[in-house]
């Protein structure tokens, strides 16, 4: 056994560190009186950025934690009794439910989480089911773009297969804009596949859900806002606390498709009269500190409910029903217009204002880091949240701050 790692604790595989597990999960286990250690490739980075903090992991351990064979042989190394075997990275959501089945442990089905992060198996098992039919095609390293995209409906978006955080997603006019782009993105990731799909217009929301493989429990929606086209960087969005029940029906319908039922889910999707457009499905929590956000508006332990889960325990009672929570929720992302050097911010804060408002701000990038623009939300710099009794309220809360206040980016 490791030196220490309890003999009986939760195992979380992660890539980079993220602020969901150092001020989500980290303080929930500690929280749930349960030891976590961090399986991941980038072991310097981990140990880094939970140097002071109140909640650190027991230990850091490194693993090749793309392969499932190496995290399960890796945790029965280090512990024979882990209690859990869970993620919350979009890329290794099917690795760490098949390490964690390997193991007998509470886990995801890995065939739901593959084919939520594929996106042309996510189209592919949605029109299987004669659930929605979105005109896609899939676009290897060595395909054609041409010859391909023969039949592709145009305006079109144009996407990595198994991308996240917007990157490289772009809206494209017409055939000859999806070669240039396709080219500009195969010179930017190298070899990689791509999705090419039909442009679904309408607002973006999202559905956020919790499953413990029976019960599944819508906790929240939001409505997005994005900046301009032709990249989809998210701008703001606003709580939705119901949605119109064909629509809710119909996103019902889709995961269980898709078989989605266990942990955390986040769905984007945009409503079509009394339709709902999946974009994507993340099987796990909604990131970029909504996951935080969610938690303080809902006043329930997020965190630990997702860890619940994962010890194999049913969802709690009595957790809320998003249509009866009396607050209002808006949030504002603060992002870069230009490459350079993050040079003045307010620091990460909270306040409790007149008439009942609550005002956070928590930067998304220490200062002094030099930083190339991407067009995707690697360009923010911070969030600015308030919740309260409406959105005019809150609304105002939040510009009055962004007014008040300077994010600069020094070429």
């Amino acid at each position: 056994m490791s030196d220490g790692v309890p003999p009986v604790c939760l195992y979380l595989t992660a890539l980079n560190p993220t602020d969901a597990v150092t001020h989500g999960l980290l303080p929930a286990a500690a929280r749930l009186g349960m030891p976590m250690v961090i399986l991941t490739d980038q072991p310097e980075a981990h140990r880094a950025a939970y140097a002071g903090h109140a909640h650190p992991p027991s230990a850091v351990e490194p693993v090749d934690v793309r392969d499932p064979g190496a995290v399960a042989t890796r945790v029965l190394a280090l512990a024979g009794s882990p209690a859990a075997l869970f993620s919350n990275s979009d890329h290794l959501q099917a690795t760490t439910a098949l390490a964690a089945e390997l193991l007998d442990l509470p886990h995801k089905e890995w065939r739901a989480a593959q084919r939520c992060k594929n996106k042309f198996l996510t189209r592919h098992t949605l029109a299987a089911a004669g659930l929605d039919t979105v005109a896609c095609v899939e676009i290897g390293p060595s395909d054609d773009v041409t010859e391909v995209a023969g039949e592709l409906p145009f305006p079109a978006v144009v996407k990595p297969t198994e991308g996240v955080a917007s990157e490289d997603v772009l809206l494209v006019r017409d055939r000859s804009e999806l070669v240039t782009e396709v080219a500009r993105i195969r010179a930017r990731r190298g070899s990689c596949t791509l999705i090419a799909e039909e442009y679904l217009a309408g607002e973006l929301h999202t559905y956020d859900t919790l499953g413990d493989g029976e019960r599944l429990h819508h906790f929240g929606s939001w409505r997005t806002s994005l900046g301009e086209p032709p990249s989809f960087i998210e701008s703001g969005r606003d709580w939705v606390p119901s949605l119109p029940e064909p629509v809710e029906r119909d996103l019902r319908a889709q995961l269980s498709a898709l078989e989605v039922g266990f942990g955390a889910c986040h769905t984007e999707f945009v409503i079509q009269g009394d339709r709902a457009r999946l974009i994507e499905v993340n099987y796990r929590l909604i990131g970029d500190t909504m996951d935080l956000i969610c938690a303080e508006l809902l006043e329930v332990d997020l965190f630990a409910e997702v860890i619940r889960l994962h010890l194999g325990r049913p969802l709690s009672a009595g957790l809320p029903v998003p249509s009866t929570v009396d607050r209002h929720a808006r949030i504002r992302y603060v992002a870069a217009e230009q490459a350079g050097r993050f040079t003045e911010a307010p620091p990460t804060s909270s306040a409790e204002l007149p008439d009942g408002i609550r005002l956070g701000h928590r930067r998304l990038r220490a200062l002094g880091v030099t930083a190339a623009l991407h067009g995707t939300n690697r360009d923010y710099l911070g969030v600015v949240h308030a919740i309260g009794p409406g959105p005019e309220a809150v609304g105002a809360a939040i510009e009055d701050f962004v007014a008040a206040n300077q994010w600069s980016v020094t070429a």
